[in-house]
């Protein structure tokens, strides 16, 4: 059996929307970790906190801050792209098309860091959300 881990050879291949499935899922399992190392315990406290992050109005503005501080590279700027431009064939509910596109095209970056091993960098972007995340709780105390 092919171990779960290693770099999915036609990563490349996927469609914005399978990189988003895959990305979605991703970035969830790390915000929730980062949420319970950070003491939350109470599922009520943790879905609450969780949706400051994994939000479509979060991720798009988390896409939207990224790129205006040049933070990605010009292939991340492409897969993104790709994300944005997938057609899913269904209407947000809780979102405009706009915001889900590009929450989407976050969750697609995601994924296709993931699916092609780049956990370094994928981690690397995480990490610098999570951090910008607290440096704005702290500015707005």
């Amino acid at each position: 059996m092919k171990q779960l881990m290693e770099p999915l050879k036609d990563a490349q291949q996927l469609n914005g929307l399978a990189l988003a499935y895959m990305g979605d899922a991703v970035y969830e399992v790390y915000i929730r970790k980062f949420l319970l190392e950070s003491g939350r315990v109470k599922p009520n406290d943790l879905h609450r906190a969780s949706t400051r992050y994994v939000s479509a109005k979060a991720q798009a503005a988390q896409l939207h801050r990224l790129r205006e501080t040049s933070f990605l590279t010009e292939a991340e700027e492409t897969v993104a792209r790709r994300g944005r431009n997938a057609k899913s064939g269904h209407v947000p509910k809780n979102t405009d098309v706009q915001t889900y596109n590009h929450s989407t095209a976050f969750e697609a970056l995601i994924g296709f860091l993931f699916l092609t091993g780049q956990l370094e960098r994928m981690e690397e972007i995480i990490c610098n959300i999570l951090n910008d995340s607290d440096e704005q709780r702290r500015v707005n105390r």
